[in-house]
Formats: C-alpha cells, structure tokens, sequence
C-alpha cells in the first residue's frame, strides 16, 4: 500500500462549492425554483468532487492542498492545509452524499409549511455543508478548529430560524455551548498540543513527540481536545443544547443535528484519538485505579448512552425522544474509539454512516408526519400507521437498525464494538467487560423507546387508546416545593392565617396543629373561610427587616410544617411533558383541559384556564418543534392542530400512497432512498465502500502488533 501525498486543489474546491452557492441562493431570492435549483446544482457538485477522490484514496494516496504558513511558532510553522485522507473521506463522503437527499427533502418540507426566510435557509444550509467539508479535510488542529467555530457561527440562522423566543433561546444555548464552550475547549488544547510537541499536523497513529511529553500535561491536552469536541457530540452534562436545538426545522434536525453538526463532534474525537495522540498512547496514559485515558474515554460514553436512553423514555413529543435517542447513539463512536483493538475502532468508525443513515430517516418520517397531520406528539399518534403507512413502515425499519436488530446498519457496528470490548476485556483489563454490557444494556433500552411508537402508530386504535409511557412518573423528589415560610406557603399549606408579627409564629404553628391531622390539604382549603386568605400584603418580602429573627438578631425563618401527610403522594403538576398530561384517558389526574372530573368552575374561570392552558401548549408546541400550530394550520385547509381528526386518521393504502396519496415524493423519495441505504450497509457494509474506507484507517494507525487480527 503507497502513501502518496498529491497536490490537488480538490479539497479546497469541495469547500468552496456551496460558498459560492450560498451567494447565488441569496441573488435568487425572487425566485423560489431558481433559488433551490442552485441548491441541488452545488450538492450534485460538492459530492461529485468528493466521489472523484475516493478511488484514489481507498489506493493509500492523500490528496492535500495549502494555503501558506498563516501562523509562525516556537516549532513548525503552522498552516492552513486541506487534506482529504481516509478519516476525512469518510466524513466528507457522507455528509456531501446526504446533503444530496436532504436538499430534496428541504423543498418539499419548506413548501408543505410555506415557511419564511427559505432563502436564508437555504443559503445558510450550503454555508454550514462548506464548513462541514472544512472540518472533513483539515490538515491540523488549527484548521479544524476555525471550521468548527465557522460551523457553530453558520448554523446559528438554521437552529433559530422560527424567530420565536424559544427558538432564539435555544441558538443562543448553542453558541454557548459549542462556540463558547466546546471551541475554548479544543483551542485550549491545541495550544497544548503545540507546546508540548512543536507540531498540530494530523499524524496518522498519533503525533511522536507527545509520546515522550510530560503524561500529566499530554493527558491533560487530551482531554481538553476529547471534551472540546465531545460538547458537539452531546455527551453529558454538556448535552442540554442538543435536545434544545430541536425547535429548528426538521431537515436541520435530520442533517445538521444527526450528520454535519453532531458527526462534528463525533470526528473531532476521531481525529484526537487517530491522529493526534494515537490509540496506543491513549491507552498507554495511565490515570490511579488503572484506568486509562482510553477507558475513561469510554465510559464517559457508557454513561452517556445509558442516561441518554433512560431519558428518552420519557418524552412524548417526538423530536425530543429522537434527540435524547442521538445523544444516547453518539457515545457508541465515543466508546469504541476508547476500545484499544481493531474492532472496537472499526465498529466505532462504522457507527458514523450507520447512525447517519438511520437517524437521518427518523427524522425525516417526523418532519413528514409534522407536514401532513401536525401531529408531533407519540401519544396523539394513535392509528397513525394507517394514514402513513410508508413513513411509519421507514421509521419501523429505521428503530430497528437503531436498535441493532440484523440485517440493519446498527447491528453490524454494534457487533464490532461489543466484539472489540470482549477482546479488550480478555486481553488488557476486565472493566472492559463492563462496556460491552452497558453496549447491551442500550440496545435493551433502544428498543424500550421505540417499540411504543410503533405499536401506537400500528396497533391502537384513535378511539381505546391508552396514552401511558413506559415511564410516566418523577424519578424520585417532591413536583412542588415545601418550602412554606419564606414565599408565603401555598393555599392549604398551613397558610389560612396571616402573620403580622414574627412573634405570633409560634400561635399560629399552634393553632394550625390543633386540627385534624389526617385532613388533606383540597380539604383545609375547601373548608377555610374566603376571608381568611392570607393577604399579598402580608407575605414577607426580601427585605430582611420583614423576616423573623430571634434574640441577636439572626434570621431564623420557622419552616411550619402543613397539615398534609406526607406518606400520601405530592398532587401532580400538570407539565405538558408527559403523555398522561397530553391524553390522560388512563390516568385519574383532576386538572387541565379536557378532564371529565374536573371540579366545576365559573365560567370565567373556565375561559381564564382554557386561554392559559391554550398559552402553555402553545409553549410547548414552540419549544419543541419547528413551527407554531398557527402557522401549520395555515397551511392546510383541515384547520386540524395534532392527533387524529374526527371521525379518526383516513386509511390511505399502500398503492395509493406510492401514486403520491401519503405525502409528497419530495419528502417521502428521501425517506425510502435513506432507509434503503441503512439497509443496503446492514447487509452488504463492504460493497457500500464504507467498511473498505474504514478497515484502511484502522490498519494505518494501530501499531503492529494489533493490526487485523
């Protein structure tokens, strides 16, 4: 196998490509079909140059492009290089390959919502692909690293692209986490790296001189590079951007959120782990309790994945349970990059088109069914199968891959990986083992999330449907507080009688325990004269003059305990976020909209309650999708807000759905082409090239002695 080194200004022209798209969409903006036919033109371009390289690459050659020494240094000049190697391949071959598909499904989901700003849209869309291909091919730590600020910066218009409050919040969150955050992160790092070793060019099996280093500062740059990148891949705590950005539309989602954006973060480690330091060094530097960076790389990942997936059980709207379902999916690629062998490398490195293939489709089938029926909830989705049984059949397909069932994308990296871990667990330590249990423990739970999305779509009926999760109750903790002296306590909480006088505390406790103390608190409060309320005037406020105090003049709040007994379970909290909350036919719950056993109110009250509770759905609505239910209604003549409609969802059969029934083909062709490749990679990996690319990565940068066994 040669490794040659080319000259070729093709790396540079796959960046470039959708720049200058970018400027031709934004000069097009009076014309929709011109507009979104550069779109199309600069993805066929950009992966046309990419697949141009790939032979060459799969023969050992790197294609490499500079553009000067932009940075002098105490060692090697750094610069500004382009360089397409196996790694970058990968990740540029996928990400140019789906943008292909997702700009078609961008056209139909766009005009099926007759969204604003598409000319913004689309022009930030080829912005963030030519940073994406930057990140790809980048020659060292230091052109990785504008790109990946670049990228946080370009898909910032994308993630708040509705303009609501929720949505400028949640780009906000964004950029502190990835720009701010995660990018001080990998340049803290990088500036370590460079110190310690002279050089942050990209070595394949690690940079030499960071083996004889200090292993106290060589572990710390690790981690600074490891975490930096980590922030895009969602590991926790530094996930919480992620399910946030959400709210961006559903082909950013799908794209940025499961491919470009995430897959970032997911390739940054890569690099750190293949081509920075090297797998071997990373599983030579040794933390106390023996663990190594490598493992404590991967379990970081084991941690992640396991509390990502729990997460998931809880959520009802669909966007959020798929992006708690990425954060669990990205820490596969960060466990095995820690697994020091050839399989846990590959499976780890296989894992990156597989999840792209699979989560690109899930998110493509939510977006559909958002188009189509304005239903974004799993417990409103009941029978949904029947309306669209090819977008449902293609997200049935694609949980399974998620999964890891056979035949399917997810069941070959995930084989590698769990192989990868036992091989480790026999030869080099035991805690591997652990690993490979918490890779089971995940798929167990892959299938727990999914599983009730399926059955509800094909196997409930809109009319007995039983709305309750798998997890539908608080994992452990009170859902209000119990905090009674300082905010005023609570109607019922022991605060029928007003406190003027801090020395009157203790007849007022007095008094309040001479009652009955199994009542209840609807009971205290029902009971309670109207004109024994407690003031506004009377609760203290945080002016400390207010507070009581004792003899030198410390305050003392006295928590007063209230008449509820506390062996009987807190009154539930109305939070919108569970299923019982949306559809409670199972559950016994006295509050909210739409409650048979609600207590009879005026109807002024009624109105009052209804309009808030319009308000907060509305909240929800915002903050997890894409668009508001007004603006979705306006697009389609049913005036139809989520769920099924009356008279239950129309039965649309399967021919009729292929002849165009179902949806648009410019959503529903995307959906089928990237579901077929999840499969086409699940059975025939090596004919796809991906598995050929990824085996020539491994064996170049593990050491001899492990390369394929």
């Amino acid at each position: 196998m040669t490794d040659v080194v080319l000259q070729d200004p093709r790396p540079l022209l796959a960046v470039l490509v959708s720049f200058v798209a970018a400027a031709l969409i934004v000069a097009s903006h009076r014309s929709p079909n011109v507009r979104e036919g550069w779109t199309l033109v600069a993805s066929l371009a950009k992966f046309g140059i990419v697949a141009s390289m790939l032979p060459a690459v799969l023969d050992g050659q790197t294609f490499e492009y500079s553009l000067g020494a932009f940075l002098p240094g105490i060692g090697t000049p750094i610069e500004f290089v382009l360089r397409a190697d196996a790694l970058g391949m990968l990740f540029a071959f996928l990400a140019s390959g789906l943008w292909i598909v997702t700009s078609f499904y961008s056209i139909g989901y766009m005009r099926g919502l007759d969204e604003a700003n598409q000319t913004r849209y689309f022009a930030a869309f080829a912005v963030s692909l030519s940073t994406t291909m930057g990140i790809a091919f980048a020659g060292n730590l230091v052109t990785i690293f504008v790109f990946y600020e670049l990228l946080s910066i370009a898909t910032y218009p994308l993630v708040a692209h509705d303009e609501t409050a929720e949505a400028r919040s949640a780009g906000r969150k964004y950029l502190a986490y990835t720009m701010f955050g995660g990018g001080v992160l990998v340049l803290a790092g990088t500036v370590l790296v460079y110190l310690l070793a002279g050089t942050v060019a990209f070595t394949p099996g690690g940079i030499a001189e960071l083996a004889n280093a200090d292993p106290g500062l060589a572990m710390l740059a690790f981690f600074l590079l490891a975490v930096g990148f980590g922030v895009k891949a969602g590991i926790m705590p530094l996930h919480q951007w992620l399910p946030e950005a959400m709210v961006a539309p559903t082909p950013v989602s799908g794209l940025l959120h499961a491919v470009a954006v995430v897959k970032s973060g997911a390739f940054g480690v890569s690099r750190v782990v293949l081509d920075v330091f090297g797998p071997e060094l990373v599983f030579d530097l040794s933390l106390p309790f023996g663990f190594t960076a490598g493992l404590v790389l991967s379990t970081i990942g084991a941690v992640t994945l396991t509390a990502a997936s729990l997460i998931a059980l809880r959520k009802d709207h669909l966007k959020r349970r798929l992006a708690y379902s990425t954060i669990s999916q990205l820490s596969y690629i960060i466990l095995g990059l820690g697994l020091f062998g050839w399989y846990g490398l590959v499976g780890a490195l296989l894992h990156i088109p597989a999840h792209a293939f699979m989560k690109l489709t899930l998110f493509f089938c939510a977006g559909n069914v958002h188009v189509e029926t304005h239903t974004d909830y799993i417990s409103q989705m009941a029978g949904i199968g029947k309306r669209m049984p090819l977008t449902m059949g293609a997200f049935t397909v694609a949980s399974l891959g998620m999964a890891g069932m056979p035949l399917l994308a997810g069941f070959v990296s995930k084989y590698y990986m769990l192989i990868g871990g036992v091989r480790m667990g026999m030869n080099f330590t035991p805690v591997a083992y652990y690993l490979a249990g918490a890779l089971l423990l995940s798929g167990v739970l892959n299938v727990a999330y999914f599983w009730p999305v399926i059955y509800t779509a094909f196997f409930e009926a809109e009319d007995a449907h039983d709305a309750k999760p798998l997890v539908d109750f608080p994992l452990g903790g009170e859902s209000r507080s119990i905090v009674a002296a300082t905010d005023g306590g609570r109607e019922g909480d022991g605060g029928d009688e007003s406190v003027d006088d801090p020395d009157d505390l203790d007849d007022v406790i007095d008094d309040a325990g001479a009652g009955d103390a199994d009542a209840g608190d609807d009971e205290a409060a029902t009971e309670a004269p109207a004109d024994s309320a407690t003031d506004a005037d009377d609760i203290p406020d945080a002016d400390l003059d207010d507070l009581p105090t004792d003899e030198e003049g410390v305050v003392r709040p006295d928590f007063a305990a209230s008449e509820r007994d506390f062996s009987e379970p807190a009154e539930r909290v109305d939070t919108g976020d569970y299923a019982v909350d949306q559809r409670p036919s199972d559950a016994d719950v006295p509050f909210g909209p739409g409650r048979g056993d609600a207590p009879e109110e005026s109807p002024s009250d009624a109105a009052e309650v209804d309009s808030a509770s319009e308000t907060e759905r509305d909240h929800d609505d915002k903050s997890g999708d894409d668009h508001d239910a007004d603006h979705a209604a306006g697009a389609h003549d049913d005036g139809h807000h989520g769920g099924p409609p009356a008279g239950g969802w129309e039965h649309v059969a399967g021919l009729d759905a292929l002849r165009g029934r179902e949806s648009t083909w410019f959503t529903l062709g995307p959906i089928l082409t990237v579901m077929s490749l999840a499969v086409l990679l699940g059975v025939i990996p090596h004919e796809m090239g991906f598995l050929e690319l990824i085996e020539l990565i491994v064996d170049t940068r593990l050491p001899e002695g492990v390369v394929r066994p």
